[in-house]
């Protein structure tokens, strides 16, 4: 009976829970409440997982404080959507509880569920029950029970397992919107598949695929080349050196070059030794250049010999950067390259692609908001499922602060933006954008990825469905009526109707629909955009 935990455990529990929630990944997005094709919980969930898997592999020691120190650091950078969100909080506070200990019992254990709980329902201003919080409660509350009735882990998991199972099956009665749908928490479920996981590692079983490699959002090139502008000034190694060894002496051998790297090593940091007998390039940042000229020429001749000083470059770095400093700037999430542009055209500083299945994470909003050369910068999340990550990012970024505007789509999003004015202040800015967030009535026509009843309609896989910001208020099989039928039902007085059309959309078919919306709506001015979006074939933005 295993009583007590080490640190190699684990480990391996960790590993193993990552690898049974990535096979699990597909089923738990199959679990998305609203059937649209952006289901992504299962997937939110596994890249803030392998984000935490990510330090974990880098951590050499089985110390359980440095693999809780990993783990715990990991998934706050990895954090996306806010199923990531909410599981990065519950890892927080399960990792902090286990930081002192150099081994588990089950009471450490239970305690360390305990406040990955309460931290994780802290996370959240409004917590639902029915969703991920409650599954992980009543595991917390069930384990607080048991601990010292079952004091060794092969009867003391699967008994939390059970509990955990069970709670995820009460989430329809507590969600009505899960009872309507006919489906459980995705969350939770997600929740167990880790829980389940570590139990599988604890009794020697294995997961038989692995986990992919994380996915990283890409970066407008709008954000600043040098990726070190955050470090300025704070470089540990000043002397950038480099050279060629050339005419090695005889005696010189292959195990002489080895050393010479391994002295580098000793005295600075990105060190390559690369070459033979015959030629050799060296390349240091160190504060003895002449350490390692001297080590160096104990091995043959030097040539093409360039120290550079990095501290002055640094300083004449960041006198532009100050220089060039502005009070405010802006960061937005797009989903496709016309979205993009559109916002670039709005003069936002910066554009993370990302939105409906493919959510950046806290570290990617983090990143890109430290690079815009502003003490204020002002996100646009662009979607309900990204809020929570960019309020998160705000304990990421150093030395400026981050204003998250509330955007829950693409339109919204373009509203905040039209809304900056630099000669306003911050505060001022600030109001006038989530102000402007309820000038603009938004729909989206995209389809549905299952059978499914829900608001009245009775959904089959590929029909179109026209939709507000809350419910279905619309669907069909013709793109163009089931957009014209939502526009009926959004519109209310509006004289601007906007459509941007996405990806699977021909410029031809987009501008039919605007002609025929011209023609019912003889009053409103109708323009139409590229967008480019992926799943959604229109966003439209009454005003």
């Amino acid at each position: 009976m295993q009583k007590v935990i080490n640190g190699a455990m684990l480990k391996s529990m960790i590993l193993t829970a990552a690898k049974l929630l990535e096979v699990n990944k597909a089923t738990i997005d199959a679990l998305n409440v609203f059937p649209v094709p952006d289901g992504d919980t299962g997937t939110n969930m596994t890249l803030t997982f392998q984000s935490a898997i990510k330090e974990l592999v880098s951590c050499k020691s089985n110390k359980i404080s440095d693999i809780a120190e990993a783990v715990s650091k990991g998934a706050l950078r990895g954090a996306r959507g806010n199923s990531g969100v909410i599981l990065s909080q519950v890892l927080r506070g399960f990792c902090n509880t286990l930081k002192k200990a150099e081994e588990i019992d089950t009471k450490l254990f239970s305690q360390a569920l305990v406040s990955g709980a309460q931290i994780a329902y802290g996370a959240v201003s409004k917590p639902k029950e029915g969703t991920m919080l409650t599954v992980a409660r009543m595991v917390a509350e069930h384990s607080q029970t048991i601990k010292n009735k079952h004091k060794d882990f092969e009867t003391f998991l699967p008994e939390i397992i059970k509990a955990g199972n069970e709670a995820v099956e009460l989430t329809p009665s507590l969600l009505p919107v899960l009872k309507k749908a006919g489906v459980v928490d995705a969350g939770g479920k997600g929740l167990m598949c880790l829980y389940e996981g570590m139990y599988k590692a604890l009794m020697g079983e294995s997961v038989s695929e692995d986990v992919v490699a994380p996915v990283t959002s890409s970066e407008s090139d709008g954000l600043m080349d040098h990726a070190d502008i955050m470090n300025l000034g704070n470089i540990e190694f000043a002397y950038c050196t480099e050279f060629f060894i050339i005419n090695l002496h005889k005696k010189t051998t292959l195990a002489d070059i080895e050393r010479l790297k391994e002295s580098l090593m000793r005295i600075g940091d990105s060190v390559i030794v690369i070459g033979d007998l015959e030629f050799v390039k060296v390349h240091v940042h160190t504060n003895q250049p002449g350490k390692a000229l001297t080590r160096a020429l104990e091995l043959g001749e030097l040539d093409r010999l360039k120290i550079e000083n990095m501290l002055e470059q640094n300083r004449a770095l960041m006198k532009k950067y100050e220089a060039e400093k502005k009070e405010m700037g802006m960061l937005a999430i797009s989903a496709g390259d016309g979205i993009s542009g559109i916002f670039k055209d709005l003069t936002v500083d910066a554009v993370i692609e990302g939105g409906q299945s493919m959510n950046p994470s806290a570290d990617d909003i983090a990143s890109a908001a430290q690079r815009i050369n502003a003490d204020n910068i002002f996100v646009f999340p662009n979607n309900k499922n990204i809020i929570l990550a960019a309020e998160q990012a705000k304990s990421l970024v150093q030395n400026k602060r981050i204003h998250v505007i509330p955007t829950k789509n693409i339109p919204q999003g373009f509203s905040a933006a039209l809304a900056f004015n630099p000669e306003l202040s911050v505060d001022e800015n600030k109001a006038n954008m989530i102000h402007a967030l309820d000038t603009v009535t938004v729909g989206q026509v995209t389809y549905s990825v299952r059978d499914t009843k829900l608001y009245g309609f009775d959904l089959k896989v590929g029909d179109i469905m026209g939709l507000d910001s809350k419910k279905i208020l619309a669907k069909g099989q013709d793109v163009a009526k089931v957009a014209l039928n939502l526009i009926e039902k959004l519109r209310n007085g509006e004289e601007i109707i906007t459509l941007y059309y996405g990806q699977d959309v021909k410029e031809e078919d987009a501008v039919a629909l605007q002609q025929t919306i011209m023609e019912k709506y003889p009053d409103c001015d109708v323009d139409i955009h590229y967008g480019g979006q992926p799943i959604y074939y229109y966003y439209i933005a009454l005003e």
